[in-house]
């Protein structure tokens, strides 16, 4: 091979690897786009947001679906409905999960936190029926079967009860899973930057598509949802977090001229009367926030705190009426918005 040709070759390699190197860094460097699902599930709306190319709504709105056929109580055919109905005990992978989840957080909260409460949320009227009245005496023959001491999940995955009607609720955990379950699918799929919502559970990763941290509002808890009259006590900037809200203004219901909050404590089978408003709480996982905000709910300000001094790791951000005044009180680290 003469020299002349020999450097047209090399020309011709060197041109090719260069126009090749640029199809790469234009194909790398294409921008992202940002995708916003929205749509209706477990019976209150939730919103993805993702910086991806690729619209995955299909791929999170299945595994919420496996959710809800695994843990809603409402949905007759589901796994936990079946275990309810004693017609079996074993489990799958998301019911044994959030099972042993929320055994975790009873322990740790002494009884605030109990999946098996149930026959009591029906008996208020925020279960599967309502009882025409609440007596003293229906509370006892109740709380006979209310206590997940009576619960066990044995090593090979199936649940034991000490009472055949012990039923389980875990609608104040499986929202907070499902907004868990959504966030592994997009980190599945190698998405940096999202905010998953189910209602007023969250989890949020990066920053938003402004190219800043994650900012969300908390409610002023004395505000008449309701009435659509809605104002913000604050919004918090946020990093990688999950993040949930509970309080007694979400969902109540007015009885001969006393409010029955949806908080049922099941350490005593009536609705908890504390001086707690809202309890917005911290963690790494969505579920773990969700279960620890009922709980504070139900232990009230002085011993929800007693818990987050105890455990440096769960931020939270409780809202208080003391004699009339709102107070806030604050564990962890809470980034204020301008």
């Amino acid at each position: 091979m003469s020299r002349k040709t020999l450097n047209l070759s090399r020309i011709l390699f060197l041109l090719a690897l260069t126009v090749a190197t640029i199809w790469i860094i234009r194909r790398h460097n294409q921008p992202t786009h940002w995708q916003d699902n929205r749509g209706e599930i477990f019976g209150t709306y939730y919103r993805v947001q993702y910086a991806a190319n690729e619209d995955l709504g299909k791929a999170f709105l299945a595994e919420l679906q496996a959710v809800d056929n695994s843990l809603s109580m409402f949905n007759q055919l589901s796994l936990i409905s079946r275990v309810n109905r004693n017609e079996t005990d074993t489990t799958d992978l998301r019911l044994r999960h959030v099972l042993q989840l929320s055994l975790d957080v009873w322990r740790a909260t002494d009884g605030a936190f109990d999946v098996t409460v149930a026959p009591l949320v029906s008996a208020w009227g925020f279960g599967l029926q309502r009882a025409d009245s609440v007596t003293p005496q229906l509370i006892d023959s109740l709380m006979q079967f209310v206590g997940s001491a009576r619960l066990t999940l044995t090593p090979d995955g199936r649940i034991r009860k000490a009472d055949p009607r012990l039923q389980m609720d875990f609608s104040a955990v499986a929202k907070g899973y499902g907004v868990d379950c959504v966030a592994n699918v997009l980190e599945r799929h190698g998405i940096k930057d999202y905010a998953v919502w189910i209602g007023g559970e969250m989890r949020m990763k990066g920053h938003n598509p402004e190219g800043k941290p994650w900012t969300i509002g908390i409610q002023n808890p004395k505000d008449d949802a309701a009435s659509g009259k809605e104002t913000m006590q604050t919004a918090v900037q946020l990093g990688d977090c999950g993040l949930a809200t509970s309080g007694d203004y979400l969902r109540y219901y007015v009885k001969d001229g006393r409010k029955i909050s949806h908080t049922i404590d099941p350490r005593t089978g009536y609705p908890a009367g504390q001086s707690l408003l809202s309890a917005t709480v911290r963690t790494a996982d969505c579920a773990t926030a969700d279960a620890l905000a009922t709980a504070f709910m139900t232990m009230g300000t002085e011993a929800a705190l007693r818990y987050l001094d105890a455990h440096p790791e769960v931020a939270a951000y409780l809202i208080c009426d003391e004699n009339g005044r709102t107070v806030v009180h604050k564990r962890g680290e809470w980034v204020e918005a301008e």
